[in-house]
């Protein structure tokens, strides 16, 4: 729907083009003369902000960035605030430009909220990981994600396809789609399989800090929802953007989670019907695969497995990314699609799987998708 807000703000014109205009906002900024006029232009600006929203996302834009603006919050602000700002810009904040700006200020320059906040939004986009990874540095973080065979950190990223993943490999291309995270849009093309499949009992392997876990267990068609990594990091993590301490008892009973390695059998793992490898592989060191495989397809053997990867033909295309940098540091590799095509189809003929492939994010005609999506089910197709 149209929103237009005015509001009278003290900070710099530039300032809030930099922070409303990538969400699509319409900036108007003047500033405001002093009285008498000859004392020259106040520091506040008539702000006035045109926009085509739905309520609830202009609201949340504006709850979040209005108090960035002044930079000025006149209560105390705790750990509950980077609850809030996630809670508020985990949609949007992550993809923002200007994201470390606008959660240093909401959180009133305090460095250990900061550095939580920036880890905690890691898990919703990977477009700019370096940018990331270098501010949470600086700020003293240790590991901001997940791993599969390392506790090292792993990846700042997760996400998926709004519309149904189809066997034709087909993913939605639609404007919303474009404009969404590609976090949000690599989670909801594993969504959108795993109620293809009709999927009751999931596993979320390297679960980081469990954005993909708590969006399974928001799923009222999957009945359990098994969450490990091998980070204790990010599963601490996890635990609070889940809320474990507060979660009802008829949504916990529905949740294990505990800490494994994904290149040893655990058969805590058994029992699956599918198992979500989200931008894990790539952070195992090639020569520990064929374990890996061993213990997920091996011996967990799940009746379906989803593995996704970066595509590392679409890097080109993220402006952040220097010409042959990896998306993130702690990568071990990126494959292009015949790469992932050959690792994937040797796995499915090792263990037993049929394998198809569908592509995650808006598609170049010849780089094709950012992310690439690797569907391993078992037998022979019907």
């Amino acid at each position: 729907m149209p929103v237009q807000v005015r509001a009278s703000h003290r900070t710099r014109s530039f300032e809030t083009g930099h922070v409303f205009a990538p969400l699509g906002w319409s900036v108007d900024a003047r500033s405001q003369p002093l009285q008498p006029a000859e004392w020259g232009d106040s520091a506040y600006l008539d702000l006035r902000l045109t926009g085509e929203f739905r309520l609830a996302d202009a609201l949340n834009h504006l709850y979040v960035l209005l108090p960035v603006l002044d930079d000025a919050k006149h209560y105390w602000v705790s750990t509950e605030e980077v609850d809030k700002l996630i809670r508020a810009g985990g949609d949007w904040l992550a993809g923002h430009p200007e994201k470390e700006l606008i959660t240093r200020r909401y959180l009133s320059h305090q460095h250990k909220l900061t550095r939580s906040a920036l880890a905690r939004l890691a898990e919703a986009d990977d477009t700019e990981p370096e940018e990331l990874d270098n501010a949470v540095d600086e700020a003293g973080e240790a590991d901001t994600g997940r791993a599969a065979d390392t506790g090292r950190a792993a990846d700042t990223g997760r996400a998926a396809d709004t519309d149904r993943a189809a066997d034709t490999g087909r993913a939605a291309d639609t404007d919303k789609d474009q404009h969404q995270p590609l976090a949000v849009q690599r989670r909801e093309a594993i969504l959108a399989v795993l109620r293809e499949i009709g999927a009751r009992r999931v596993g979320d392997l390297g679960c980081g800090a469990g954005a993909l876990t708590r969006d399974l267990l928001a799923d009222k068609q999957i009945e359990h929802v098994t969450a490990v990594d091998v980070s204790a990091r990010a599963l601490q993590l996890a635990a609070r953007q889940l809320k474990l301490d507060q979660m009802p008892d008829n949504k916990r009973e529905r949740l294990t989670i505990f800490q494994s390695s994904l290149t040893y059998r655990d058969d805590r793992l058994a029992g699956l019907d599918a198992a979500v490898l989200m931008e894990v592989i790539e952070h195992v060191d090639p020569e520990r695969l064929p374990a890996l495989e061993r213990a997920v397809f091996g011996f967990a053997k799940p009746a379906t497995i989803l593995v996704t990867t970066p595509n590392a033909e679409y890097n080109p295309h993220f402006a952040t990314l220097e010409p042959g940098a990896l998306r993130h540091r702690d990568h071990r590799f990126e494959w292009t699609r015949a790469e992932f095509g050959a690792w994937a189809k040797n796995a499915a003929r090792n263990h037993g799987y049929q394998v198809r492939f569908l592509p995650v994010g808006p598609e170049h005609p010849d780089a094709g998708p950012p992310t690439q999506l690797a569907v391993f089910e078992q037998g022979p197709k019907p």
